[in-house]
């Protein structure tokens, strides 16, 4: 698993390696969120772009399989969804190693623990340890966050070659979630180089007023960068000062004991 970070592909179409209709139903999956848990036919085919005689196809065929129910007028997914998620961390070993290590951290630390991958511009959670909130946004595994203005992101972005780090940077969405958030792209880039030369990551404030977090690299038996393990704290309680010093140390530990049970994983 490394991360991930393609071209912008020119728009498929249909052929011997791309099935439209399947695409459809991803498109159909992705529309439902925390925002819009329930949703009409005629809502799911304006989020998707999909005629409601498609949409509908594509409702009844997710509801026949148990993916989707309905009451009649609204449509919302199943917990059955959550099968095709956990396909993928149940695919790999490192989740399973991972837990321990970062349960212990989180007892020691008394902060919140997380590992994220690099999926285009975002980083997905895959596995997090909470202690207690301490954002406004909801996390959980799934979750997603800008990779350009967070601490796993900016840690995984300096895994990438230069062209490809640039590509994704060009892509996102730089925008000011806070008056500390960095979104010059120079001055993105000098971040994640000075991530790559110490080989870890300090985020102040930048993803959400309060909020400090410190990543570090979780490697598989080749070296490579696959995950991003990461502590977060508040702002009032830990400075930024303080989290380098004595949680630093730690997390940097605590991912590279994950990278080494990885690395004589048997694959």
């Amino acid at each position: 698993m490394t991360p991930i970070c393609p071209e912008t592909p020119a728009a498929p179409t249909p052929g011997d390696t791309y099935v439209q209709s399947f695409a459809r139903g991803l498109e159909v999956i992705r529309s439902f969120s925390a925002q819009s848990p329930r949703q009409t036919l005629s809502e799911v085919a304006g989020r998707t772009g999909l005629t409601r005689a498609g949409a509908r196809r594509i409702l009844l065929t997710l509801q026949t399989l148990g993916y989707v129910d309905s009451d009649g007028r609204q449509f919302r997914l199943t917990p059955r969804i959550l099968d095709l998620g956990f396909a993928y961390l149940s695919s790999l070993p490192i989740w399973n190693l991972a837990e321990p290590i970062m349960e212990a951290l989180v007892s020691q630390l008394k902060e919140s623990c997380s590992a994220a991958v690099l999926d285009g511009t975002d980083i997905v959670y895959v596995m997090r340890v909470p202690t207690h909130k301490i954002m406004s946004i909801g996390l959980g595994v799934g979750s997603r966050l800008p990779a350009y203005c967070t601490s796993m992101g900016r840690m995984l972005l300096s895994s990438l070659a230069q062209e490809d780090m640039m590509r994704v940077l060009h892509a996102s969405n730089r925008v000011a979630r806070t008056r500390y958030t960095a979104t010059d792209l120079d001055e993105v880039v000098a971040r994640i180089a000075q991530v790559r030369r110490q080989g870890w990551s300090l985020v102040n404030q930048e993803l959400e007023e309060g909020l400090v977090s410190v990543a570090a690299p979780i490697t598989d038996r080749a070296g490579r960068m696959v995950a991003a393990l990461n502590i977060s704290g508040q702002a009032n309680r830990t400075s930024a000062e303080v989290m380098q010093e004595t949680m630093l140390p730690p997390l940097l530990a605590a991912a590279q004991a994950i990278s080494s049970r990885l690395a004589v994983q048997r694959l």
